[in-house]
């Protein structure tokens, strides 16, 4: 490899043919298996964590959520060390020995013992930042789990690496049911802003022993020739990572900074919303797409299908669900949250339009990543803190909704190298790309002008939720519509797959 890590793959150019394919395909049994199971999994761990918390906000106080919230802030900048992206590393690097697994499930161990040990030397300055004593210790217990990160980071990456989704998805639900249960029994108990730290670390603990049973891995002293090439990967991820979760604060840090408390409040909320479809669906394909694509790494014939197949159908799920919130939002605003909250519409507005091309273009880092090419992720993801903060400030000037165009104006621009590298990189064309978001595109705009005209032809006199109803029933009609007599076959497909959905 020569210490590049982005030598892996081969030019696409040269080994293997550029074959068309049929637009409509199924997607495969294996890859809808997991991503069910993946779903199962997060609604599951959602439903549990949200049902405990709706008792626990009753049983504590604000100030022991703020506690455990100042000792969060830094969490998951250490917490990305702990195993320093090995797992992603072992997911596309295949040909590891066992003596090298070996050796790093050494390293991880090590690692999360380091930032255990860092973790503690930054508790007394993050309270000292805060002005709050208390926040030391809650600090050093919470990272006790990072022991534990780094420990199980090998055995999780082979588990991903087997696409074995479904005991993934069966650990992150039971140690959710613990998490929850547990958080409610300290707080019934009393004890405020440790319920919530003592609550969840053991089942961060409970779900680290089941991943290391359930797939053993020995240890063996780490020696630096055979370790180097997958942790300059980690090393790597863990920089995008890091970068990424910067950039995708820089727009609350603007606002906060420049518009004060009020505006980051409604800002945060807009924020919010228009994250909750593009969390709760297009992460359950990314979680396990890595896995899928690094294992057909060499037939890029197959990772094209598998890009092109699941673009087409999280874009004609996404794009109406996202555009379609946005179009409703000076209605659905004041009706589900009152009217303190009206001035969240406008920047929902945009944001939403944000959500909907971030819901395709999640699949591409995922892509070149197990691809081999994490480099080229990590300096993107870090000039898109240049790009995207210049569009916060300059946005800021029209107020928050001026900083939510920043996402709509940025966001092209720091996507736009890695749709040229992943198309380069597995051979796919533009056109090829634009006809399988073709129906989503034409059934949004359609969906769009019917609900604007339904906004213009309402009177002011008719009742909210009547105003709210009609123009969501005016919406699904015409993108229903435009799917049925333009594109009959795509309507097909997604429900085939749909009816994979339910069968798995």
């Amino acid at each position: 490899m020569q210490g590049k890590i982005d030598d892996l793959v081969l030019n696409p150019e040269s080994t293997i043919k550029r074959a068309e394919q049929p637009l409509v395909q199924p997607v495969g049994n294996s890859l809808l298996h997991s991503i069910v199971w993946n779903a199962a999994g997060d609604w599951i761990s959602q439903i549990f964590s949200w049902a405990a918390f709706l008792i626990v906000v009753r049983l504590l106080s604000p100030a022991d959520f703020g506690i455990v919230a100042m000792a969060a802030t830094l969490g998951p900048l250490v917490q990305y060390f702990a195993g320093c992206g090995i797992p992603r590393a072992i997911v596309t690097m295949r040909d590891l020995s066992d003596e090298q697994l070996a050796q790093l499930n050494t390293l991880c161990c090590m690692l999360g013992l380091a930032s255990f040990g860092v973790a503690c030397l930054l508790a007394k300055p993050l309270a000292m930042f805060y002005g709050t004593p208390r926040v030391a210790p809650v600090f050093i217990v919470s990272c006790i789990g990072l022991l534990f990160a780094g420990a199980q980071a090998v055995s999780n990456g082979l588990l991903l690496r087997a696409k074995r989704f479904r005991e993934l998805s069966i650990f992150a639900a039971m140690s959710a049911m613990l998490s929850a249960a547990l958080t409610l029994l300290f707080a019934w108990l009393r004890w405020g802003y440790w319920a919530l730290v003592l609550g969840a670390l053991p089942s961060v603990i409970f779900r680290a022993g089941l991943v290391m049973r359930t797939r053993r891995q020995s240890y063996a002293w780490p020696r630096w020739n055979s370790v180097k090439h997958p942790l300059r990967f980690g090393i790597y991820v863990v920089f995008s990572m890091i970068a990424l979760n910067f950039y995708q604060n820089l727009d609350n840090l603007t606002a906060g900074r420049m518009l004060g408390q009020t505006a980051l409040g409604l800002y945060a909320m807009a924020w919010t919303l228009a994250y909750v479809p593009l969390d709760k669906v297009t992460s359950m394909v990314t979680t396990v797409l890595p896995a899928y694509v690094a294992a057909v790494q060499t037939d890029l014939n197959e990772v094209r299908r598998y890009v092109r197949v699941l673009t087409e159908n999280l874009a004609l799920l996404m794009f109406p669900a996202c555009v379609g919130f946005g179009l409703v939002a000076h209605e659905s605003i004041p009706f589900v949250l009152g009217s303190k909250w009206e001035g969240v519409a406008a920047p929902l507005e945009v944001l939403s339009i944000y959500a909907a091309f971030r819901s395709i273009a999640a699949l591409l880092p995922k892509v070149l990543i197990a691809l081999g090419y994490p480099r080229f992720v990590m300096w993107n993801d870090i000039a898109a803190i240049l790009v995207l903060g210049l569009a916060f400030v300059a946005g800021s000037h029209w107020g928050i909704t001026g900083i939510a165009w920043g996402w709509v104006v940025g966001y092209p621009l720091v996507i736009i190298p890695l749709y040229r590298k992943a198309f380069t990189t597995i051979g796919m064309k533009l056109g090829e790309y634009m006809a399988g978001l073709r129906p989503a595109i034409e059934g949004t705009i359609f969906m769009a002008i019917a609900v604007e005209f339904v906004k213009r032809s309402l009177p002011n006199t008719l009742p909210l939720v009547a105003r709210l109803g009609l123009e969501i029933a005016s919406g699904a009609v015409f993108y229903s519509a435009t799917m049925l007599l333009r594109h009959h076959e795509r309507i097909v497909a997604f429900w085939k797959m749909a009816k994979g959905f339910r069968k798995a």
